[in-house]
């Protein structure tokens, strides 16, 4: 087992099979995405991209959650620093185009809930296995954002258009088991056979053709690269006004004071 250094708040684990495990690192924070982590997302996919042993990548979280998104202290961060919002949205189109980009099969393990950055993180991985307990969702609407660091791309592309307008612009979360109903998600499980059939399909697929498998990917992720080059620019800028609004700063406001936010 070898590990890759230089990440704080991801744990990435690389066997000898070729299988590189990258581990969202907060538990006690339910690995909600924070400045760091979110710098070191815009990093680790080109990264293990670039590394031959690597045939696989799974993703997951530690603890009780696979990821709650964005981090509320980070969020008002960003509200008194408009500049540190730049450079978010900057990581934020790299984490996605970097998982595009990836030729290599990206699985995603979602061991418990996922939601807002989490839940992207999650359904822009090629395959998705997930704790029947959890569920997934993407609140940005929630704490007066726009749902545009990749929610806006996906989910019409793996639910179509009415439901995912019904559950972005609501920010309900979706049960696993409704969540693999509507295509959402491949699998729901029993959380005790999740890592057996998360690395019974990572071997399968490291035991594979690689060139044609590679290339399978990437000539599927033709047609997603393109909607994210038409619409993460224009959905990111909607995003950087959002995060001026008064609503927003209500709601971290009051998710913060342990409050429900009231809106203009």
């Amino acid at each position: 087992m070898s590990v890759l250094t230089g990440y704080s708040q991801l744990e990435i684990d690389v066997c000898e099979a070729g299988i590189a495990t990258v581990t969202l690192d907060r538990p006690d924070k339910l690995n909600a995405v924070g400045c760091q982590m979110h710098r070191e997302l815009s990093l680790i996919f080109r990264e293990l991209e670039r590394m031959p042993d690597v045939r696989v990548i799974v993703l997951t979280g530690k603890g009780k959650a696979f990821s709650t998104g964005g981090d509320i202290e980070w969020m008002q961060d960003m509200i008194d620093t408009a500049s540190m919002f730049e450079r978010t949205i900057r990581e934020a189109k790299e984490i996605v185009l970097s998982m595009l980009d990836c030729e290599k099969p990206i699985i995603a393990r979602v061991n418990g809930h996922a939601t807002g950055l989490g839940a992207t993180l999650a359904l822009f991985c090629d395959v998705v296995f997930m704790s029947e307990r959890a569920k997934i969702g993407d609140p940005h609407v929630g704490v007066g954002l726009v749902a545009a660091d990749g929610g806006a791309i996906i989910w019409p592309q793996l639910v179509g258009y009415a439901r995912a307008k019904e559950y972005l612009m609501s920010g309900d979360l979706i049960a696993a088991p409704e969540a693999e109903r509507i295509g959402l998600v491949n699998y729901a499980m029993a959380p005790e056979m999740l890592d057996e059939a998360v690395y019974a399909f990572a071997r399968r697929l490291a035991c594979g053709a690689q060139k044609a498998i590679r290339w399978t990917k990437a000539t599927i992720n033709i047609g997603l690269k393109q909607l994210a080059d038409q619409m993460l620019d224009a959905g990111l800028a909607y995003e950087a006004v959002s995060n001026l609004t008064p609503d927003h700063q209500a709601a971290v406001s009051a998710f913060r004071e342990g409050r429900a936010p009231v809106f203009e």
